[in-house]
């Protein structure tokens, strides 16, 4: 299984092979991202290739490409835009194709030009071939002498699959298995992959599960003839998997064939779309891209414009905790606050600051009764952590300044990074870049930015975290300095969550800026110069 987008532990794709599902006609039709739009002549005509430029959906920058292409990967420059609502509900499902064909008839290459036209950030491909089972001895013995019949469909594992199928399209966090073709087992090493807006499906078997074909959006066969499918059975498992010749060609008489007229070939009618020749077929690839961008037109949210309208004049929620306002507290807040402050200075008095915070926030995680020795042989009654242990993560950039301290007080502490930005265009919050620890779901998370203002980054990385399984109730939203408006929009969208904080200001200001504010705490942090259009959500501040 590869990767062909640039988000690290949890935003990349995951390909392996095939796999492919699609809900029937009757299902699809109902729904809003029904096919009625698309003529019905076209799933079966001639073809000529004319693959025409796409147009992005309109949350990616206008002026630039949004990918970089090197040798080795694809990396996006443009993110994810809210898939959630202003109530923190997944307002939008991935939008999922079914890729259906033959063995060896092209669908890995029809679903990598697809992703290719489609020109947009997160897209998984999710094969079909990560779903084997897992044979038992008997099973590999005959795997072993080509006896096995890897083709029929009890030789896949439909409830796994569409259990992660499932999950990718409601916006969740999933781990795939990788299978060897090689010993026909799976590696102990499974793929996480997380933060699809699009995911191709394909498969030999894909429109043969009923529960699957539910789960499809967009139905594609890919019509390939069978001499060509067979030459090309030959070179793969020849080179890739280690088989014989004369295995191949027992396999693909015995089992390969059979399981293409009985369960493959039938399954051409619940297609919306059939692809002769595959990726050479560049209208029928053209068509899918362009009713692909209308879907995702259409699923588009504004969140943050939402988020400054809602929850004026209520009371701030009791999950929110604030720092006692000491005298020592507010003559901190006088210097970091003051725009003459000098860089070493602002630095040092945060950073004491984000000690107090990290302090104050522990002191909310629960604690149970623990008993110890005490070297004089006496025994004291105290307390410890009622949990496995504690992680870090961190709203880059601005956010990234809190790390320091919290590992000062909590000593082999794991940490996590999730990057959210503006997209200047739309002026929504966009998710770039995340890598966090693994089962980062049992443990409790302490989610820190520098400050919060409308609360659109906080409410994505609270998302995020959310996906990734992490209860509610054990996520800690830190930030040196909040405005209402984000305290509310958090609190409104996870009620569970704890805000701990060691300043609230009231207003923001028709930028977004928290009045009266701090300035850009990146910039001042760094020592970078604000552009003069600065936007402090871009270090995690002005969101």
């Amino acid at each position: 299984m590869s990767t062909s987008s640039s988000t690290d532990q949890n935003g990349q794709t995951a390909d392996g092979g095939r796999g492919s599902d699609r809900m029937s006609r009757s299902d699809s039709e109902s729904g809003e991202d029904s096919l009625d739009g698309l003529p019905s002549c076209i799933p079966r005509c001639p073809l000529t290739p004319s693959l025409s430029p796409q147009k992005r959906t309109t949350s990616q920058s206008k002026t630039e490409p949004p990918l970089l292409r090197t040798n080795k990967r694809t990396i996006y420059t443009a993110g994810r835009p809210p898939w959630y609502n202003v109530t923190g509900t997944t307002f939008k499902e991935a939008f999922v194709i079914g890729l259906c064909g033959g063995s060896a008839s092209g669908k890995t290459t029809v679903a990598n030009k697809i992703i290719e036209a489609l020109d947009v950030p997160w897209v998984v491909l999710l094969s079909m071939d990560s779903f084997y089972k897992v044979l038992d001895e008997d099973q590999q013995e005959l795997a072993a002498k080509n006896e096995y019949n890897f083709d029929h469909p009890d030789a896949f594992d439909f409830e796994l699959l569409v259990s992660v199928l499932r999950k990718l399209k409601e916006g969740k966090s999933i781990k795939v298995p990788v299978y060897d073709f090689t010993s026909h087992c799976r590696r102990k090493e499974w793929k996480t992959v997380y933060g699809a807006n699009v995911v191709i499906f394909e498969g030999i078997l894909a429109f043969s599960n009923k529960e699957l074909l539910k789960l499809l959006d967009m139905k594609v066969f890919v019509d390939t003839d069978s001499d060509i499918r067979l030459i090309r059975r030959l070179k793969r498992d020849v080179s890739q998997r280690g088989r014989d010749i004369g295995g191949i060609i027992k396999q693909y008489n015995k089992f390969v064939k059979p399981a293409f007229e009985q369960y493959i070939e039938p399954t051409v009618p619940m297609a919306d779309i059939v692809v002769p020749r595959g990726g050479d077929n560049f209208v029928a690839l053209d068509l899918i891209v362009q009713h692909v961008h209308s879907q995702l037109e259409k699923r588009e949210i504004n969140v943050r414009s939402a988020l400054a309208s809602a929850h004026q004049g209520q009371p701030l929620p009791e999950t929110l905790s604030v720092l006692k306002s000491t005298p020592q507290v507010r003559g901190m807040h006088t210097i970091i606050r003051n725009k003459e402050t000098s860089r070493d200075e602002f630095i040092f008095y945060s950073k004491r600051l984000m000690r107090l915070l990290i302090e104050h926030a522990l002191s909310f995680l629960p604690l149970k009764f623990v008993s110890v020795e005490t070297p004089q042989g006496g025994v004291y009654d105290g307390r410890g952590l009622s949990g496995k242990r504690i992680t870090g993560v961190s709203i880059l950039r601005a956010g990234e300044t809190m790390e320091q301290a919290l590992m000062a007080v909590c000593k082999d502490i794991r940490l996590g990074k999730i990057l959210i930005q503006t997209n200047h265009d739309t002026g929504e919050p966009e998710l770039h870049y995340l890598r966090l620890p693994k089962d980062i779901s049992e443990d409790y998370v302490i989610l820190m930015d520098s400050t919060v203002s409308t609360g659109a980054a906080a409410l994505m990385a609270v998302r995020v975290l959310l996906d990734h399984d992490v209860p509610e109730d054990k996520i800690f939203l830190l930030s040196l300095l909040m405005a209402e408006m984000g305290v509310h929009s958090v609190a409104y969208a996870f009620p569970n969550v704890r805000i701990i904080t060691t300043a609230v200001d009231k207003e923001v200001n028709e930028h977004f800026h928290i009045i009266p504010g701090i300035g850009n705490f990146g910039d001042r942090y760094f020592g970078t110069d604000a552009p003069s259009d600065w936007c402090e959500s871009d270090d995690g501040v002005e969101f």
